[in-house]
């Protein structure tokens, strides 16, 4: 049985020049890079290397990165750091509804540290008013944190504008974006765009699990949430991950280099695979728009329809999730019942609640999620078997 790996957006198959890179730091070079010594020289000569490969992508200097344990701990530095480095200054924080948890429950530890939360809503494609925004904006509002591309249904949020319009209402503020989906399938400017800080994950990009990064604009006030023998200017102790941190530079720097061709083949994935599981009763697709026949094949005309070019949110109506997927998984295709870091919880997705799903489709919705390996037959075998499995998977409900 051939197997089909359509859960990219939970994590993604490491690139073999990656792992083969991270092998030989643990086996070679394998010194601590605050040793002084010749092995010590050499592991942080990768990190150099590595926040220069960084650093170039995003055009911004090799000492606003940090190196992190994950895309969560990106998130938790970014928000617990600034708000209580500002707090004196206000206690206003800004973020959305849809936010991956990471955001979400690092908003509610902070509610209970006496700061003040306000949570933007979506419309119907997952997207918010950048109206409701600057209405939400404060005099006291020390930080806006929005996610980019959302790691349920793809929505892309409109971060260029969001930025300007934060520093515009209240220049004192500042802005985060989680950029754990979006990173490798989007330019990402954070100059330019008014970000102050951005959160990465090395696993969703063809990198090792383990390993993120946050770029911190050095004209933000932050303190560090961890404490420990003072690396990366004390912000993060902590001895670095020297080969996942290689690991993470190489994949992000081969995405990049080959941007144009691999995020343009997801989109023209994703497309297919719309038009043809649409055409099975009772399946429809959240947070996107119907492409028109004469749309031009391009990354800009697509995303101006299919949002984000890897994730795909399908509701099937009268049949669960969970069945659903394991289905699927019965003939060797692997999706995700939601987010891959909350399908352990009875409660119905947020970001669904928020989009305004029907409520009998908020326990009948799973994630699709395309990488660079995929190929046009995944997508032809995938749906063939979701137009053999619903059918039957329905008859058994009606049964029932």
């Amino acid at each position: 049985m051939r197997e089909i790996y359509l859960d990219n957006s939970a994590t993604t198959r490491v690139m073999p020049e990656v792992a083969e890179l991270m092998c030989n730091i643990m086996t070679g070079d394998y010194g601590n890079p605050s040793s002084m010594h010749l092995k010590g020289v050499e592991a942080e000569r990768y990190l150099k290397n590595s926040r220069e490969k960084l650093a170039s992508i995003l055009k911004v200097q090799e000492k606003e990165i940090l190196f992190t344990s994950c895309g969560t701990e990106s998130d938790n530095i970014a928000l617990l750091g600034t708000a209580r480095a500002n707090m004196r200054r206000g206690k206003h924080l800004i973020t959305t509804k849809i936010e991956h948890p990471a955001i979400l429950n690092t908003m509610k530890q902070l509610e209970e540290e006496g700061f003040e939360v306000t949570y933007l809503g979506v419309d119907s494609y997952g997207v918010i008013s950048l109206t409701e925004l600057e209405e939400a904006i404060r005099e006291d509002t020390i930080l806006v944190s929005i996610m980019h591309i959302n790691n349920e249904i793809g929505s892309v949020q409109p971060i260029a504008e969001a930025g300007a319009l934060i520093k515009k209402k209240n220049p004192n503020t500042y802005f985060h974006v989680d950029a754990v989906q979006s990173f490798g399938k989007q330019k990402i400017y954070p100059k330019k765009m008014n970000i102050d800080m951005l959160s990465v994950s090395g696993h969703k990009i063809h990198g090792p699990k383990g390993i993120g990064f946050l770029y911190i604009s050095d004209k933000v006030k932050i303190k560090p949430v961890m404490f420990g023998g003072g690396q990366q200017g004390g912000l993060r102790s902590g001895t670095e991950n020297v080969p996942s941190i290689a690991g993470m530079a190489l994949a992000a720097e081969y995405l990049y280099t080959n941007y144009e061709e691999d995020v343009l083949k997801l989109y023209l994935l994703k497309k297919k695979f719309i038009e043809e599981v649409t055409k099975i009763d009772g399946v429809s697709v959240n947070g996107v728009k119907v492409v028109p026949e004469n749309t031009e094949n391009s990354i800009e005309a697509l995303a101006q329809y299919l949002a984000s070019p890897h994730v795909i949110s399908v509701s099937v109506k009268e049949v669960r999730s969970e069945v659903l997927l394991h289905s699927l998984e019965d003939k060797g295709i692997y999706v995700s019942a939601g987010s891959a870091c909350s399908t352990h919880k009875r409660t119905p997705s947020a970001t669904l609640v928020a989009i305004g799903l029907d409520k009998p489709l908020l326990e009948s919705t799973v994630r699709f999620s395309l990488g660079i390996y995929n190929e046009e037959q995944d997508i032809d075998d995938a749906v063939k078997a979701m137009s053999e499995i619903i059918p039957m998977l329905k008859m058994y409900t009606r049964k029932r």
